[in-house]
């Protein structure tokens, strides 16, 4: 009997790796064996059928987290995403605000008591990191254009120290030349061309994938755009685009970091770094989302 390799099973199955090898593991693909660390999988072996989902809710991800954030529902997948997405997004980013202060700032719109000092700025970024995620639910289904992204970080950055440093531009984008992990970025002069043109390829596909969101947050965080706030900025977007094209969402977490930040520079030689760790985030958002017993595109 010949045997194939993942690679080619997924090709031919129109599948990524990670679900044949998964599909492997779990003992869906009769025949499939490993040797050492790789899976043998028979040629004529049948691609598994999924199982049908019981829609218990016929709203989307998108509608609920709309009728959540205007009803303000306490407790549900909106309240969730924002104090999740927004601790980690910031803590990222060296915010030293806790989970937990980053919930009550949320709930009762106060910073409680702690023994540690904290940055005024944090506090700051976390509301308005808040109302960002407000103008993606609110925006989702728009276009992406210059003037969005622009808006965004002007909501990130508003009333920080930041915004009254005579050189840093609030929903501008940066005037002086930034680095990202010791690497360069495009000078402050050629931003805009840049930008145009990676929203030009981006918008010209209608239907996106995972894959093409991610690679546009790729493209987004080589330029570094703005003086400061690009990957929060850049995770809004990613946000925004799984939100239009009915795509699980995720959240890149504090123990997903390093994995996150290899993945960004190893794009151009290996892209399932980043695709596996997006994925890995994803496989947890679902868990939430079977939680509150919301339907998703299981793909």
């Amino acid at each position: 009997m010949k045997y194939c390799s993942v690679a080619q099973i997924a090709s031919k199955w129109n599948l990524s790796e990670r679900t044949v090898r998964d599909y492997c593991a779990k003992g869906k693909i009769v025949g499939a064996f490993l040797t050492g660390k790789t899976w043998n999988i028979p040629e004529i072996a049948q691609k598994p059928l999924r199982k049908k989902r019981n829609k218990k809710i016929i709203n989307n991800l998108l509608a609920i987290l709309r009728k959540e954030k205007e009803s303000k529902l306490s407790g549900g997948i909106y309240h969730r995403l924002q104090i999740d997405m927004t601790y980690n997004s910031n803590h990222i980013e060296g915010s030293l605000l806790t989970h937990e202060q980053t919930r009550y700032i949320f709930e009762t719109n106060t910073i409680g008591i702690s023994e540690n000092i904290v940055n005024v700025d944090d506090i700051i970024e976390t509301t308005n990191h808040f109302r960002c995620i407000d103008m993606i639910i609110d925006n989702a289904e728009t276009k992406l254009t210059e003037s969005f992204i622009k808006n965004l970080h002007r909501d990130l950055k508003i009333g920080t120290s930041d915004s009254k440093k005579a050189w840093f531009a609030v929903g501008e984008y940066k005037k002086l030349p930034n680095e990202v992990g010791g690497r360069r970025t495009v000078e402050p002069a050629r931003v805009s061309e840049h930008i145009k043109r990676l929203l030009d390829v981006y918008n010209a596909t209608i239907k996106k994938s995972l894959e093409d969101i991610i690679a546009f947050h790729v493209a987004f965080e080589t330029i570094h755009p703005f003086q400061d706030g690009n990957g929060r900025v850049g995770r809004l977007i990613m946000l925004k685009e799984c939100l239009k094209h009915d795509i699980v969402p995720f959240i890149i977490s504090d123990d997903l970091k390093m994995f996150y930040y290899r993945g960004l520079h190893e794009w151009n030689k290996e892209k399932g770094y980043l695709m596996d760790t997006c994925l890995t985030a994803q496989d947890r958002f679902k868990k939430l989302l079977d939680y509150f017993q919301i339907v998703y595109k299981d793909e």
